[in-house]
């Protein structure tokens, strides 16, 4: 019976696939024109590297849950790799659980990656996410959420972290995150790496993830590896060993040695070939 409805192989693989599942075979619901979006792999794939690429099959991180609330919703960048949404639940809870505080998350990805309107080159590919650190906010209606202008924990003109805002929690928090399995990289402004090489005073292997780079003085950015699998993902070099607290560090606090010139902006590179039709919606 159902071998007589099957035009092709693969008519034939939903039709039987279902029918083995006792679940669509007899739905009339279920028409030619529906099967390529059943027939689509469901298993969320990033492609090409964080700042240039796309991801299929992105989740969607609840705008609120257990420790974390999400800032700006209006701009839709929300949505990530499984393994990102996963990071960011696990990260509030075990935050919430030490009394660290609720965390505002901020950009991970667009529905589909790719390039951003505004702000961020990375968070291309689903596998990145800003995490404020004020820790401070009270649970707030969506649309009060609508706001970039936390505090910055870093004195700009000193270089050197403001003590009555980056401290124990905040610490901690980063911490967690380097500690994750799955995370790559946590970038902080090096006032704050600083910071965190001159006070831990107990295993210092994780500050080896916590890596210098300028702004991310309101808030951390955090790099998941390519998941398992995802052959079209690009990852990044291997971090150096060490605690990064040398002159890598250092170097980030000496005065240019020459009056710098100007930077042109460089031209935005072509997505993957094979984020085209991703970033289309198909």
């Amino acid at each position: 019976m159902v071998m007589r409805r099957c035009r092709s192989i693969a008519l034939l693989a939903v039709l039987c696939g279902a029918w083995s599942a006792g679940a669509l075979a007899a739905d009339p619901a279920i028409t030619p024109a529906a099967l390529p979006s059943l027939a689509r792999p469901s298993a969320a794939q990033p492609i090409g590297g964080y700042a240039n690429g796309c991801i299929r099959g992105a989740e969607t991180l609840p705008p609120e849950g257990t420790g974390y609330q999400a800032v700006n919703l209006s701009r839709n960048r929300n949505h990530g790799h499984p393994d990102t949404v996963a990071f960011v639940q696990d990260l509030a809870r075990r935050a919430t659980a030490e009394r660290l505080g609720r965390l505002a998350i901020g950009d991970m990805s667009k529905t589909f990656g790719g390039r951003m309107e505004t702000g961020h080159t990375s968070h291309q590919i689903g596998l990145d996410v800003d995490v404020w650190f004020d820790l401070d906010e009270p649970p707030l209606a969506r649309q009060d959420r609508e706001r970039t202008d936390f505090p910055t924990m870093v004195n700009l003109k000193a270089q050197r972290v403001f003590p009555d805002r980056f401290g124990p929690r905040q610490a901690r928090l980063l911490e967690l995150a380097a500690t994750s399995p799955k995370v790559a990289r946590v970038f902080v402004n090096p006032a704050i790496k600083l910071a965190l090489c001159a006070g831990e005073r107990g295993d210092r292997s994780w500050l080896r993830k916590i890596r210098p780079w300028a702004g991310h003085d309101s808030h951390f950015h955090v790099r998941l590896d390519c998941p398992a699998g995802a052959t079209a993902c690009l990852s990044q070099d291997s971090i150096p060993p060490g605690d990064g607290c040398g002159q890598e560090l250092l170097s980030w606090f000496e005065p240019p040695k020459e009056t710098p010139v100007p930077r042109q902006p460089k031209p935005i590179p072509a997505p993957p070939a094979a984020c085209l039709a991703v970033l289309a919606g198909n």
